[in-house]
């Protein structure tokens, strides 16, 4: 059932339960029945809502208002954590100013263990305090998984 918007425009994904824009057609993550849940931020229907849905690139849905108001205080999917658009460009700045920012002595060869909220990778990596990069695929989108330690060299 279409809801928004002139018919010509979107078409029907049988496994999401929901009708998107053609332009997604082919390039969205489905997920079964994704419109019956409940939107993570306002906590509202989705699929009977006459507030269009706009779909993350991890394949969960907020409300398009929502989103517009979740990008206000930050870029990651409520539900999964999931960069919700995409951050290369920031990625390569903040690849500058770590590059830029030297850590304090203590800290220069302190190495962590992070998990890639983005592709879910788990990797070793120098820690630095303005962000640690996936080895995987250069997300800053990551989470210290385990303790610090130091290098062998410092061991």
């Amino acid at each position: 059932l279409l809801r928004i918007g002139p018919k010509e425009d979107f078409f029907h994904c049988s496994k999401c339960n929901l009708c998107l824009s053609l332009s997604l057609r082919g390039k969205h993550k489905c997920i079964e029945n994704v419109s019956r849940q409940d939107c993570p931020i306002c906590l509202e229907d989705i699929h009977t809502s006459r507030v269009g849905a706009h779909v993350l690139p991890c394949g969960h849905l907020l409300h398009r208002t929502c989103y517009e108001d979740m990008l206000k205080e930050g870029y990651r999917c409520p539900l999964c954590m999931h960069s919700a658009l995409d951050m290369t460009r920031y990625w390569r700045q903040l690849d500058d100013e770590v590059a830029q920012t030297p850590m304090p002595t203590e800290y220069q060869n302190m190495m962590v263990e992070i998990l890639c909220n983005d592709c879910n990778a788990r990797s070793t990596v120098q820690f630095h305090l303005l962000g640690m990069k996936c080895t995987n695929c250069e997300s800053y989108n990551t989470a210290q998984d385990g303790k610090c330690r130091l290098t062998l060299e410092e061991q």
